[in-house]
Parts: structure tokens; sequence; C-alpha cells
């Protein structure tokens, strides 16, 4: 890793193609889910152990609801279930663990266990892991601008970003997409106005240190200008 000469601060993974990944495997979707739910923990911590402050993950999106109510199901079960396990390894390496988006719409034993990782690791401030879960980027501004107007203030970009869900995290420096697509998908609209974009072709559960490693000396050699000379 000595060729990465500028560590980004913020990392946004667009986790894609879990279910293609299983298929080529000849295995079921929900195979892919939770192969790619495992690969979730291997990925923040190289992150962190290489410098970033922040990961963002997009676990859930609003769209995603659209899937067969079978595969959703499985998908909330398995978010669920690797909170529960995750949060002593949050705990343990002093991350705090937030969550965007509408969680309102689950049940009750999912929000219990998001409400409880939030809570029990609101105190460290080093390291932060922001999972995406029911979230919309576009939702999230309309959301912002109609407490504004609420609240009778005037609408700049200052008080937009004082309305987003997360107000303390930094903007995204680097969004990676697994899977060879190449769009944001709504993924934070906001937060990625000057983000880099590395896409891949590796799928999400085999996207391992060395693709990593690939994002990261890419991100090193660009000369991010934010619209300057």
């Amino acid at each position: 890793m000595q060729e990465v000469f500028k560590v980004p601060n913020h990392v946004g993974f667009i986790m894609d193609g879990n279910g293609r990944w299983a298929t080529k495997q000849n295995k079921p979707r929900n195979y892919g889910h939770q192969k790619g739910a495992e690969n979730v923990k291997n990925i923040v911590s190289l992150c962190f152990e290489r410098g970033v402050k922040v990961v963002s993950l997009y676990a859930f999106s609003c769209e995603n609801f659209g899937r067969p109510k079978e595969e959703v199901d499985k998908i909330l079960n398995l978010l669920q279930n690797f909170l529960n396990k995750y949060i002593k390894t949050l705990i343990k390496n002093e991350i705090r663990l937030v969550v965007s988006g509408d969680i309102s719409v689950f049940n009750d034993n999912l929000k219990k266990s998001i409400i409880n990782c939030e809570e029990k690791t609101s105190k460290f401030t080093n390291r932060t892991l922001n999972i995406a879960i029911n979230y919309s980027g576009k939702q999230e501004i309309v959301f912002a601008v109609n407490n504004l107007i609420k609240k009778g203030c005037e609408i700049t970009e200052a008080s937009i970003q004082q309305e987003l869900q997360i107000r303390d995290i930094p903007n995204i420096d680097l969004v990676i997409r697994t899977s060879g697509e190449q769009r944001l998908s709504n993924f934070f609209i906001w937060q990625t106005a000057y983000s880099e974009l590395y896409f891949t072709e590796a799928f999400w559960p085999e996207f391992d240190e060395v693709e990593l490693n690939k994002a990261l000396i890419w991100y090193s050699k660009r000369e991010r200008r934010f619209g300057k000379l």
C-alpha cells in the first residue's frame, strides 16, 4: 500500500451484484446476499486500517422494495442479523454506526437493532460507518427543503446541509460501485456532487483487498479541483 499517497476521508460503496454473482455460481440470489453481507466486515475493516475516517454503504434503497417480497424479507433479515453480531466489533474498534434512511417502515426487531447499535456507539468520534437503509438521495433533499419551508428559513446550500439526515458527516470523496454498472442510483446525491467515481467489474461478494487497493491507488492519482483551476 506504499503506492497510495492520498487516502480519501470518506468512501462510499454501492454494493452491487450480489444476485448476479450467485447466479454465476449456480446458487440462489439469496446466497449472494449472504456472501455480500459477510464481505462488508472485511472491506470496512480494510478501509479503516488504511486511514479512511467514514465509510458509507448502500445496503437497501427505497426502490429495492420493488423486488420480490421473499428476497426483500431475506435481505432485511440478513441486515438485522448483521447488526446484532457486528455490534461487538463496532464497540471493540470504537466505530460509530449511523443509519441513513427511513427506518419507520421496518418491523420492531429491526428497528430495535438499528437503534441499539446507534446508541451504543454514539460516543465514538474517530471512525464512522454509515449504512443507507430504505434510503433515497432525492427524498433526503426534498425532506430537508420541506423542513426549511416549515421553519420559515431561507433555502441555501448551507441551510440544506444542516437539514440532511446525518449533518456531521463530510461529503463523500470516493464512490466505488461494483458489478460494472456506471450510475449513482440515488446514492447520496447531495454528498456526491464532487465525488470521484470508480467503477469495477467485480461483483460485491468478490470485491477484495486487491480490488480495494486498485480503487485507492486510482483515487490517489486523481487531481481534485472542485470546479477551480
